[in-house]
């Protein structure tokens, strides 16, 4: 293929090429270059040049138009931007090429038909030569051409990529990151087309977009042609990848662990038009047996992320610091083929200081209106503008909430004005989301009926901090909380945290801490899962009404068993990645009668108790022939989680074990499962199964009384001091009426807590604590130090208190012992 001023092949390009080629051309060139040896498939192709642009515009003189007619622009006057700008784009459409630009590109594509065959279908591309910079992207501002076939079409498509350099969201990008017009030119990628209409496509992120936490790969992937995940105009599967290799496979090869998988709706793709059709491209209904599946296999997934750290550490290499990539990939529905079709650095969160940690607490309650998929973790109240056209952006004002139904780049002049984004559709990879993320405001996506819930004028309080995204009704309060990581003293007690839910343990991974003391099963089982086990064991004998609900919610798994143990166990792993190497001390479910008979098929299972909190809950339920059954599917979820996953920071733990004979049972019952105790293991030659650490909550009295016997079959206590401080005291904890009667604090409870502590102390193993008693009463905290309690477990709002507390605690006791 020719390499001249016009036109060069693609794969004789790389980044010290950006300023003739663009970033996307020069970052397609690079990777084939550098990393198509090392196994990544890169459809290739020829690049027309940013020269070429430039002596367009010259010898056509729409240079000189171009700079008349933006001449004393306002970008805040949207009619008189869109007028300028569709006066440039007609300009360029409508001009001729010069001849030696027309036979390059004609010769070019022949070449390509050579080697491909004749009539080959390409992606015309726009690729700016200040896009793809750090602090900007240029994202999704320039036109993409699919499925163009023939010289003609590829010439007169060239020329419409270039004409997009003047779109109004173009334009108005310029000005707000400060570029000048005349010095951003547009080259133009033509690469072979990957029938991805035909198979799947999406984006992968080597970072997680939403907290910056790096150790995870996103990939997302929906049928049809990527345009879709793009736009948001579909929610797409999403697959959450950790990057550090912990286990082998049967065929011993190291592989990267999948810790998350998301069913998308996916109910429309973008597919070629038939022939001869001048849209190219049409969008049609996706089956409800293809909504139901997933569209990439585990392998597939991991292929790609390890396409994917590839291609970030040589971009982290050649640049020498960390350099997270926002890519495309696309899969040919012919071959099953996956390639890399662009990669570009990932501008919002490569430049986070993590030591700086901004909280946005809403410390209000609220009544919700919609909810979906949060991006921004912050939050923002504004009134509600709703706007289901672009061409009604005019309306909006500054610091409105958008409430729409998807985003495209049309929008950007009035997003980068609005207080929060709601949409009915899309993803975390879709341009509401993108956009939000690089402007800084909170976004909730994928709502599915926030434009019929909202109406325009509502004030609305738009959270993204939690697990889902939530609009709420009204202005409710909130306060902001700054913190400097790297001005908190260092303490002698390790201080843990609390996790409730897997979807904020990214983002609460930044705050200072040892590990987590204490995650709960049954949050996640409530939030990932929402049915009961045993109605998913007995799922045959169920109602066909109820049959029916849990098949809704079980969609992309083939088996109920493997619905359970693969949440439970992604949402452990996701914990346990996000503190990796730390500790995870994961307690397993600890529900009561009533909490387990409000999961889907749960009054079908449990009785009726008067007082649930004294029940049949905890250690309990794992041996009983009634739930035993249930339990077995916690401990293989358990064990993917420290086998398959790799994950052997996971500690397991057994909650309210009220005797010796129980602790037996349970660790029997576990060992069924596959999960060997260590004090099973002891003096055995094979054990069987998995060894592990497993741990006991001492929250019972009987726990500390026969302290000794507990230890010699548990590694370690985690002490729940509000369930001891119940049972020491006769407490109702759920009753308000006799709350005031004691607390931890009482001589009697803290008596129990010393014996405890001091028994493993002796026996050296793990102590610890959970509770909010040390941030809440400082003078327990200096108690627990005294004592020599191993660690703290805390939730994620009291750290940062606690931290100065425990430090000047353990200063004053210093003091006091010399």
């Amino acid at each position: 293929m020719k390499k001249n001023a016009l036109v060069i092949s693609m794969d004789k390009v790389g980044m010290k090429d950006v300023a003739n080629v663009g970033g996307k051309n020069a970052s397609l060139g690079e990777m084939l270059q550098h990393l198509s040896p090392q196994g990544l498939r890169i459809p290739s192709g020829f690049i027309v040049t940013a020269t070429a642009y430039r002596s367009f515009l010259a010898a056509t003189r729409l240079d000189k138009f171009i700079v008349t007619s933006l001449r004393g622009l306002n970008t805040h006057d949207l009619q008189g931007l869109a007028r300028r700008g569709a006066a440039i784009r007609q300009a360029i459409r409508r001009a001729r090429f010069p001849h030696d630009l027309e036979t390059a590109i004609a010769e070019c594509y022949q070449e390509m038909e050579h080697s491909y065959g004749r009539n080959i279908d390409v992606a015309v591309r726009s690729s700016a030569t200040a896009e793809d910079l750090p602090g900007a992207s240029f994202a999704g501002e320039h036109e993409t051409y699919l499925g163009v076939r023939g010289a003609a079409a590829v010439t007169q498509a060239v020329k419409y990529a270039m004409a997009s350099l003047f779109t109004d969201r173009a334009i108005s990008y310029r000005v707000d990151k400060g570029f000048k017009h005349t010095t951003v030119a547009l080259s133009v990628g033509v690469q072979r087309m990957v029938r991805s209409d035909l198979g799947a496509s999406g984006v992968i992120f080597t970072v997680d977009t939403e907290s910056g936490f790096r150790d995870v790969v996103v990939v997302t992937s929906s049928l049809g042609l990527g345009e879709m995940v793009v736009q948001g105009a579909v929610t797409p599967d999403e697959y959450l990848v950790f990057k550090k290799p912990l286990a082998r496979s049967p065929q011993g090869k190291k592989q990267l662990p999948i810790i998350s998988k998301k069913l998308g709706d996916k109910r429309l793709k973008m597919v070629y038009a038939a022939l001869g059709d001048k849209a190219r491209t049409k969008i049609v209904a996706v089956s409800r047996s293809e909504q139901a599946r997933f569209t990439l296999r585990d392998s597939e997934v991991q292929r790609l992320a390890r396409w994917a750290l590839l291609i970030e550490e040589h971009y982290s290499r050649r640049r020498q610091t960390w350099t997270p990539m926002d890519i495309e990939w696309a899969k040919d529905g012919r071959t099953g083929e996956l390639f890399i079709v662009q990669a570009r650095p990932e501008t919002v969160q490569a430049d986070r200081d993590v030591s700086k940690i901004r909280e946005y607490i809403r410390t209000g309650g609220g009544t919700p209106i919609v909810q979906g998929i949060c991006v921004g973790s912050k939050i923002a109240v504004g009134k509600a503008r709703v706007i289901l056209d672009a061409k009604r952006i005019r309306d909006f004002r500054k610091g409105e909430v958008l409430v729409t139904d998807i985003t495209d780049p049309d929008w950007e002049p009035i997003m980068k004005i609005a207080a929060a984004i709601v949409t009915n559709k899309g993803g975390r990879t879709s341009h509401a989301a993108i956009v939000s993320r690089e402007l800084g405001i909170p976004a909730v996506v994928g709502c599915g009926n926030a434009t019929t819930r909202l109406k325009t004028g509502d004030l609305v309080t738009v959270d993204a901090t939690g697990s889902d995204g939530v609009v709420l009704r009204g202005a409710v309060p909130f306060r902001v909380v700054d913190h400097d990581v790297k001005k908190l003293p260092r303490t002698r007690t390790h201080l843990m945290l609390n996790i409730g839910t897997p979807e904020t343990a990214f983002e609460k991974s930044f705050l200072p801490h040892r590990g987590v003391g204490l995650a709960r099963e049954e949050f996640i089982i409530a939030s990932h899962i929402g049915i009961h086990p045993l109605a998913l064991l007995n799922y045959r004998t169920l109602s066909a009404q109820l049959k029916k609900k849990i098949t809704a919610r079980t969609r992309g798994w083939t088996s109920y068993r493997q619905f359970y143990v693969d949440n439970l166990a992604f949402g452990i792993a996701k914990i346990g990645a996000a503190f990796f190497p730390h500790p995870v001390i994961v307690r397993f479910s600890d529900f009561k009668t009533n909490e387990y008979r409000t999961l889907l098929g749960g009054e079908r299972y449990e009785p009726v108790e008067e007082n649930p909190m004294l029940g049949w809950r905890g250690a309990s339920r794992y041996y009983d022939p009634k739930f035993k059954a249930a339990f077995l599917l916690e401990c293989l979820a358990m064990k993917k989680v420290r086998d398959d996953m790799g994950f052997t920071n996971v500690i397991p733990m057994v909650p309210f074990c009220r005797t010796l004979s129980e602790a037996d049972h349970v660790l029997e019952t576990m060992a069924e499962g596959g999960l060997t105790a260590r004090s099973l293991a002891r003096g055995r030659q094979r054990p069987g199964g998995t060894v592990t650490s497993v741990y006991m909550m001492c929250e019972i009295p009987s726990n500390v009384i026969l302290a000794d016997g507990f230890l010699d079959r548990f590694d370690g206590f985690s002490i729940g001091s509000n369930d001891l401080t119940q049972m020491t005291l006769g407490l109702d904890r759920d009753s308000g009426i006799v709350s005031h009667v004691g607390n931890e604090k009482d001589e009697s409870v803290k008596a129990l807590i010393a014996i405890a502590i001091a028994r493993c102390r002796a026996r050296k193993k793990y102590v610890g604590i959970c509770g909010q008693g040390p941030s809440d009463y400082p003078e327990f905290a200096a108690f627990l130090i005294e004592q020599g309690i191993e660690s703290m477990s805390l939730n994620p709002d009291t750290v940062i208190s606690t931290i100065l507390a425990v430090a000047k605690q353990e200063r004053r006791l210093q003091r006091r012992r010399r």
